[in-house]
Parts: C-alpha cells; sequence; structure tokens
C-alpha cells in the first residue's frame, strides 16, 4: 500500500498529478517529469513539476539531484508539462532527422557518409552550446553566421519559403494536440 511518505515519479506524458493521484487513491505525493533520450549520456533536459508545499526541503533537493545528474533540469508549472514534451520530450527524434538531413546534402556532394554524420552532429551540439552558454538569442547567432549575399542566407531564405517551417509547426501541434488525461 503506498503511503504520503512515499513519492511517485511519473513519466507518463499527458496524464497529470491529480489524475495519477485518484487513481492511486488520493493520499499520495506524485512528481511529473519529461525526461529525453540524452539523459543516458547524462546530457538531457528534464521537466519536472511538484506542489512544492507537499515536499521539504530536503525532499527538494534529493529530486534536483535525481534529474540533474542525467543532464539538465527545469522546475516548471504543472500546467506547462505538456509544452515540454514537445520542446524537449520529443525534440531528440527531430534532431536526429535534421542531423540526418545535414548529413545527407553531404553525401550528395562527396562526403562520406560517416564524416557527413560526424561533421553534423558536431555542428549541432556545438550550436547549441553557443546558445546555452553565450546568452545570445538564436536569432541572433544565426544572423552572426550570416554574410549578406553570402551562402548561408541563402540556405535560411530557402528553410523560411519552404514548407520546412510549417512542418515543425505541425508536429508541436500534433504533439500538444495529444489527448491529456
Amino acid at each position: 500500500m503506498l503511503t504520503r511518505e512515499q513519492v511517485i515519479i511519473s513519466l507518463a506524458p499527458g496524464i497529470s498529478i491529480a489524475n495519477i493521484t485518484e487513481r492511486l487513491g488520493g493520499n499520495v505525493r506524485v512528481v511529473r517529469v519529461m525526461p529525453n533520450t540524452p539523459a543516458l549520456l547524462g546530457e538531457g533536459m528534464t521537466g519536472v513539476s511538484y506542489d512544492a508545499a507537499s515536499y521539504t526541503e530536503e525532499e527538494k533537493e534529493e529530486i534536483k539531484s535525481i534529474f540533474t545528474s542525467c543532464g539538465r533540469m527545469e522546475l516548471v508549472e504543472e500546467r506547462l508539462m505538456d509544452a515540454v514534451g514537445c520542446v524537449s520530450g520529443c525534440s531528440p527524434a527531430y534532431v536526429y532527422m535534421f542531423i540526418e538531413a545535414l548529413a545527407d546534402s553531404g553525401v550528395k556532394y562527396g562526403l562520406p557518409r560517416n564524416t557527413a554524420y560526424a561533421m553534423a552532429a558536431q555542428t549541432v551540439l556545438g550550436s547549441a552550446k553557443m546558445v546555452l552558454e553565450t546568452g545570445k538569442h538564436p536569432g541572433q547567432l544565426k544572423d552572426d553566421v550570416c554574410s549578406p549575399g553570402g551562402t548561408t542566407i541563402a540556405g535560411v531564405s530557402a528553410w523560411r519559403s519552404s514548407a520546412s517551417e510549417m512542418r515543425l509547426s505541425r508536429l508541436r501541434t500534433q504533439v500538444m494536440r495529444k489527448p491529456r488525461r
């Protein structure tokens, strides 16, 4: 039998703390989390939500310790947990698709597949670190790479005029439409 001293950690997307609490008899404490697969390498991003009033400072530190041990953690309001799933929970799949597309373009122009994957993956990793460590807005970092009339701005323009941004918008919409329970 579950007691109030125990803490239930839920990784179930779309299922609210209230729903879990009710299903478990009402006298439980629930921490709702949404990690992502890079947590396997200690580079994950985990969204965490819980009723802070139900936990001691020591318990809050333990929760933080658990999830920062596999990357970064952001404490968010529960109403934002579906957005967390959209931004970080599902996004590794999209990033992998982007890396694959970048590598495919390199292979198309003669790079060996392994070299293209290594270059694309390192570029994504380095770009992510630029966002996290410089404090600059991603749009500014993009502009820093684009020179007037250059190849990068031509590619940015093609991206923006293509269906790519529409596809990203549809992806986000589908993730957010997933039934909540």
